[in-house]
């Protein structure tokens, strides 16, 4: 039976190693839009096979994506994010398990993080592997599309999907740009629809739950299964299993406490009660 109050959340968390697990509800307050929460639009995002299958979606997503990046390179980490952080610092945090790719943790100053998804800043050749950073592919795609970015107006008044996808209709005639290395497809280095989490990451993020001794679940509804497989594994495994999240979940029968309330307000909460009580890494664990 779940409980819904941070009282309950501060009990359950007081004395564990928690491992946090972060969806795009996270990245809300600093003006990421999620894709499934309360009064988020519709969206399709587009699958893996369909960009690489298909020249006119790849030219389609890069249009769009030349507009979007733009918007998430310049947001800020929020209070939840430093909150976090701090919780880190602290000891109570024992890492984080993000499947955001706008590395506003890293920013926020979280260090034990495994980016499950990837991060929206590198492009990576599907050929030859290379990588280049996406300010140095933005100036190529400037230079191959003169005035395009200006064409579809004031970026802030776009709107923005978590990936860096803009929502613009016109891009036809658009041009990407080949790989300098051998001439190949480039795509962002993120983990699409229909994409598998490398392996080398799905080993080290149940490593890093192993060794917790609690999961809490902040801005994720659980829909895809790359989250909600360290769900399953923390209850198979008995630990105790919190989620914060608007709106339902796909874990919710799983969790031991269930709050349905922003990230930013609740983790800030958390800081106010855990730290400065809680032990500090390498102290006595409370057992789960």
């Amino acid at each position: 039976m779940t409980s819904t109050t941070v009282e309950d959340l501060v009990d359950l968390l007081r004395g564990r190693r928690t491992l946090a697990l972060t969806g795009a509800g996270m990245s809300t307050d600093s003006g990421i839009p999620d894709y499934r929460g309360p009064g988020s639009p519709p969206r399709t995002p587009m699958t893996y096979q369909q960009f690489i299958g298909d020249e006119a979606f790849r030219r389609h997503y890069w249009a769009r994506n030349h507009v979007g990046w733009r918007h998430v390179r310049r947001a800020q980490p929020n209070a939840g994010h430093r909150a976090l952080a701090e919780l880190e610092r602290a000891g109570v945090v024992s890492g984080i398990l993000t499947q955001n790719v706008d590395l506003l943790h890293r920013e926020a100053g979280s260090r034990a993080l495994v980016d499950l998804h990837g991060s929206y800043d590198r492009v990576v050749c599907l050929d030859c592997g290379h990588l280049v950073s996406r300010e140095s592919l933005a100036e190529r795609l400037d230079a191959a599309n003169p005035g395009f970015v200006e064409s579809v107006g004031n970026v802030a008044d776009i709107e923005i999907a978590p990936d860096a996808d803009a929502v613009i209709e016109t891009t036809a005639g658009f041009q990407p740009v080949a790989c300098e290395v051998c001439g190949g497809v480039l795509k962002p280095d993120i983990v699409y629809f229909g994409e598998s989490v490398p392996k080398e990451r799905v080993t080290r993020a149940f490593a890093m739950l192993d060794d917790a001794d609690a999961l809490l679940v902040a801005g994720s509804s659980l829909t895809v299964h790359s989250g909600l497989r360290f769900v399953r594994h923390a209850a198979k495994t008995g630990k105790p299993v919190a989620i914060v999240n608007r709106g339902a979940t796909r874990g919710d029968d799983l969790a031991t406490v269930r709050l349905d309330a922003g990230t930013s307000e609740t983790l800030t909460a958390l800081v106010d009660a855990l730290v400065g009580s809680a032990p500090l890494s390498g102290a006595p664990r409370r057992t789960p």
